[in-house]
């Protein structure tokens, strides 16, 4: 390894839960929308396989259910079929010597009649996201959501349960809690999305239980350490906001450290306009004051600034997305100080292998 004072900060291991990180350097999940059919594939396949070397896969978002649902070409893990499909996926990571937690999506109020057999999505409440859905037959507007009962809650957080359940059977090493981004936890916590009256709104607190729920019934089914949550805390699109970021996102903080997670993923960037967070002031270092356990830290970070990251203490390992997009061997690269190949925005979300599994590694340039 060279010896430089990021090498020496980067490629320490870390333990995560119930699993011990070779280095600080992880994969983020990354929507591509390369399943056909809601059924990982071959392609899939090849394309985690190659990135076997990040510290930590964290997957692509992946459905809990049929309900949960809202992007055309990406995964689920609701199937016999779909757990058989992301079984080669963990095989191959492992193969590798790699590790892998799946991420465990419900988009809520941003998904589209066109995935629900006609009905209204689901959302906290009756209020109609911004922006557009990624339907089958193109973009197309979001819809006023129907308003989940109580009843109703309390199936999707069972839905959780049985996901993560698949997500062992299907191999892997743990799961993500996907409460970020706009969607289904994203809405109940955000004052913008959620405006209830019952004990899931109004107090940061009640808006915060459909979280702690989940989280409570993902780590009866399989210990906490083997479970990280997922957060954006001034992530702005699809109508999302918060008139208190920062002390929601604490109590969250202080909630989530009381369950012993893996790890807590803060999405935020690290500069203005990136992440969709606009000049809105960071969050990251209020969360990491008031949660107790590993953090992991997400929002246009290269190798220095990762590693000064983690030398300041505001997070334990860097989560890197589109670098990783574009170089499949991002850990080694950095190592050494190779030259990144660039990410081809036009490829993210079609079909085939082009700008998915062909962007070379360095063996082979």
């Amino acid at each position: 390894m060279t010896a430089t004072p990021e090498n020496e900060t980067l490629f320490q291991p870390l333990r995560l839960g119930a699993i011990e990180l070779p280095h600080r350097i992880v994969m983020a999940p990354l929507t591509r929308a390369r399943s056909t059919d809601r059924v990982p594939n071959a392609l899939m396949e090849e394309y985690y396989r190659q990135r076997s070397s990040a510290a930590l896969i964290i997957s692509e978002a992946t459905a809990i259910s049929e309900q949960g649902y809202g992007w055309q070409g990406t995964p689920g893990i609701y199937t016999d079929a779909q757990v058989r499909g992301w079984r080669n996926v963990t095989d191959a990571v492992h193969d590798q010597g790699g590790r892998i937690f799946l991420q465990l999506w419900h988009m809520g109020r941003v998904s589209h009649p066109d995935f629900q057999g006609g009905g209204l999505p689901v959302a906290p409440s009756p209020i109609a996201a911004d922006g557009e859905a990624h339907t089958p037959t193109g973009k197309k507007p979001y819809v006023v959501p129907h308003e989940l009962r109580v009843s109703e809650i309390a199936n999707i957080v069972h839905d959780y349960a049985d996901a993560t359940r698949r997500a062992r059977s299907a191999g892997f090493d743990g799961v993500e809690i996907h409460g970020a981004n706009g969607y289904l936890i994203d809405q109940f916590l955000r004052d913008s999305a959620n405006q209830r009256s019952d004990g899931y709104g109004g107090s940061i607190e009640n808006r915060s239980r459909f979280l702690r729920e989940v989280v409570e019934a993902v780590t009866a089914t399989w210990s906490a350490d083997r479970v990280g949550v997922r957060l954006s805390p001034t992530m702005m699109g699809n109508g999302m906001a918060d008139s208190n970021a920062v002390a929601l996102y604490s109590y969250v903080g202080a909630m989530l450290s009381r369950f012993n997670l893996a790890y807590l993923h803060v999405a935020e960037a690290i500069r203005p306009g990136r992440l969709y967070n606009g000049d809105a002031p960071r969050v990251t270092p209020s969360i990491r004051k008031a949660y107790s356990g590993v953090l992991l830290a997400n929002g246009g970070y290269d190798k220095s600034s990762a590693a000064d990251a983690i030398r300041r203490g505001e997070a334990d390992a860097i989560v890197f997305g589109q670098k990783f997009i574009a170089n499949p061997d991002l850990p080694e690269r950095m190592r050494v100080d190779a030259a990144l190949n660039e990410a081809d925005p036009a490829s993210f979300y079609v079909p085939g292998s082009k700008g998915y599994t062909d962007y070379p590694a360095l063996s082979s340039t």
